[in-house]
């Protein structure tokens, strides 16, 4: 079976970059090996929650993605506070401060996964989908790459994108360089009700147990990211309800009162995850299959989403005589995206580190840091608009 090119990877990445070239003429195959996807809907809370910038909304919005969400389960963030470890310490930021609507939206993983393929499965006939499928061999010719399935297809294409994740099995076959370590630590997720509203406003509270976060999910509910040691992870998550609510509580310094469990805690682990290469011939990496960040920013979905816009952007404009699988092509992608991907790379692996650490001198100084940017609008300014794409 032949294709122009082959997605390996259905999560909302690897779904959007097909969804993004339903028009480019390309013949597309996209391989997802869990049999549950699109993820099965109820009306349950989804605890894996997205913080979308509105730059990834209007790229949603143009795949008539983002039109699919109900807005009774979107949450706009009209504010952000964050607060220091030293309880006096904190920066604020505002859309209304720079003239935009909103900071970011609060959106469940499940819903975005269901919305993408919607689109994938009404709106574009030169894609087969492979579902589930699992990759079993895969070989880079000069002029194409040759992909074989456990069910012993064999696919040919012009390029293979890799959008498998953070443990990419793609990238391990093209034998990429891969620079990573562990955080040792564990993003414990849940989803409460609150006693008081949150007003739109996303908290983000740096302790020395690590990084807890309430995003505002619609009406009064937040959802919980608190980024913490492995130990402290497994004690949150073995915690009756009403006592982890209590604790939850008290490190939020009970900014919204009573809290009420709506979602049993789950966790997974963080880990950092910087890859030498985003390309090789006739390959192209994008999402965690690329990148992996500490989730403190919340800027991880929007970071692969950026990677599929621009190489979306590469493909459609490239001439229908171009082979997609050009390697001066890709190079185009790989450049346009290198300096985005660094920059939130150091960012948030510095600050990880910066508050993650008991001296007191660095204590001193992180805080420090918090109240002065806070009162530089210009370089808030900047920090809110990196934050918009």
């Amino acid at each position: 079976m032949k294709f122009d090119m082959i997605v390996i990877g259905g999560g909302l990445v690897g779904a959007s970059l097909v969804a993004a070239l339903k028009d480019s003429g390309l013949k597309m195959a996209l391989i997802e090996p869990h049999e549950s996807m699109p993820l099965p809907q109820d009306d349950k809370w989804d605890s894996r929650v997205y913080a979308i910038s509105p730059g990834s909304a209007a790229f949603l919005q143009e795949l008539g993605v983002w039109q699919l969400m109900g807005a009774e389960r979107v949450a706009p963030v009209y504010e952000m506070a964050v607060f220091g470890d030293d309880n006096t310490a904190h920066i604020n930021f505002s859309a209304y401060e720079i003239g935009i609507p909103e900071l970011a939206f609060i959106a469940e993983n499940r819903q975005l996964q269901t919305a993408v393929w919607e689109v994938l499965k009404s709106s574009n006939e030169n894609l087969h989908i492979f579902c589930p499928a699992k990759c079993t061999a895969i070989t880079w010719q000069e002029s194409h790459v040759e992909v074989q399935l456990d069910d012993g297809s064999q696919l040919e294409a012009a390029l293979v994108v890799g959008a498998d994740g953070v443990n990419s099995w793609v990238r391990k076959q093209a034998e990429i360089d891969v620079s990573c370590h562990a955080y040792n630590q564990i993003g414990v997720v849940a989803n409460f009700s609150t006693e008081r509203p949150h007003r739109q406003i996303a908290r983000q509270w740096f302790r020395r147990d690590g990084v807890l976060a309430l995003l505002p999910l619609p009406d009064k509910r937040v959802s919980m990211v608190w980024s913490t040691t492995e130990d402290h992870a497994d004690f949150l998550r073995n915690l009756p309800a009403d006592e982890l609510c209590h604790r939850v509580e008290e490190a939020s310094s009970h900014t919204l009162g009573k809290l009420q469990l709506i979602t049993p805690p789950m966790g997974f682990p963080l880990n950092f995850v910087h890859v030498d290469k985003l390309i090789k011939p006739r390959l192209v990496l994008i999402g965690d299959a690329a990148h992996g960040i500490h989730p403190l920013a919340g800027q991880g979905v929007n970071l692969g989403l950026r990677d599929t816009r621009e190489l979306a952007a590469i493909l459609n404009a490239r001439g229908m005589r171009t082979d997609c699988g050009d390697f001066m092509l890709l190079r185009r992608y790989e450049l346009a995206r290198k300096e985005d991907i660094l920059a939130l790379e150091l960012a948030t692996d510095g600050l990880q580190k910066l508050f993650n650490n008991s001296n007191p001198t660095l204590a001193r100084l992180r805080n420090l840091g918090l109240e002065i940017t806070n009162r530089l609008p210009l370089i808030k300014n900047r920090l809110m608009q990196q934050a918009l794409n």
